[in-house]
């Protein structure tokens, strides 16, 4: 782990979706650097056993269940990690998700299709405007979104995932503007394949998707995917000072972003217009 020592000592940091799957991992490896997590997530169970192991490693982690298709919710669970860590959050890691329908456009539920607008894009939009207010005034703060597949071609059956995740970034890209002169920088982190619950759906689902996707999720769930030091290595160089210059882009774990570190980054690199002009 490349994170400067006590880089991350109490530090608040907000991670929705903490219950499970990568969001958990982050938690965790967070927690492990000497961070102070506030766990957000539906599933009480899912945030207790996080919370759980948290504390088994000696970290200091609150639990809140909350939905983040809600903004009302985000913002009583802001407050109570504000109140319970003594003070503003510093690092909000939106990770809440969900695959939505893997059915054609015309054979899948407008509501499932809704719903995965709601948490994929919509969770991140009310997660942000609930932390935003503290980190404006403290004129400092992180925002790490989790995307993924922006490697891959489109992939059929998968149109309300892959436009939630796709308007997500260009989210990312706007807000990173309008937060410049405030010194907070957002970012979209791209964990490349993981072991996740998306990875079983996947497989559930193999008969009206591409065996070439199925493929990848049958050998991400065999070997688990990126190893998970990797993914927290490059959250936590997101979610430090040595990235204030990096606002606005999409980073994948592939990348050579630790070549990142001091450079000027062109405005149209590492952004949803993946091919320079």
């Amino acid at each position: 782990m490349a994170s400067t020592s006590n880089e991350f000592k109490n530090r608040n940091i907000l991670v929705t979706g903490a219950g499970r799957g990568i969001g958990k991992r982050l938690a965790l490896g967070f927690a492990q650097l000497g961070a102070r997590i506030a766990l957000v997530g539906r599933s009480k169970a899912e945030i207790d056993l996080a919370h759980i192991e948290i504390e088994q490693h000696g970290g200091n982690a609150l639990r809140i269940r909350a939905d983040v298709t809600d903004p009302e919710q985000l913002t009583v669970a802001v407050d109570r990690a504000r109140v319970a860590f003594g003070g503003s959050i510093e690092v909000l890691i939106c990770a809440a998700g969900v695959a939505g329908p893997l059915h054609p456009l015309l054979e899948s539920s407008l509501k499932a299709w809704r719903e995965a607008m709601d948490i994929n894009l919509l969770g991140v939009v009310h997660s942000c405007r609930a932390v935003l207010p503290g980190m404006i005034e403290r004129r400092s703060g992180k925002i790490l979104v989790l995307t993924c597949n922006s490697d891959s071609e489109p992939r059929g059956n998968f149109s309300a995932y892959e436009t939630s995740k796709s308007a997500v970034v260009r989210f990312v890209e706007t807000l990173s503007v309008e937060l410049i002169q405030q010194n907070v920088q957002i970012n979209c982190l791209d964990p490349g394949p993981a072991y996740t619950n998306l990875t079983d759906e996947i497989i559930r689902a193999e008969h009206r998707l591409d065996p070439k996707v199925v493929a990848g999720a049958k050998e991400t769930r065999r070997t688990g995917g990126v190893a998970p030091n990797m993914q927290l290595e490059l959250a936590a160089f997101l979610a430090s000072e040595r990235s204030n210059h990096i606002t606005g882009k999409l980073i994948h774990v592939s990348d050579d972003w630790k070549k990142l570190k001091n450079a000027h980054l062109r405005p149209d690199s590492l952004t949803l217009r993946r091919v320079p002009k």
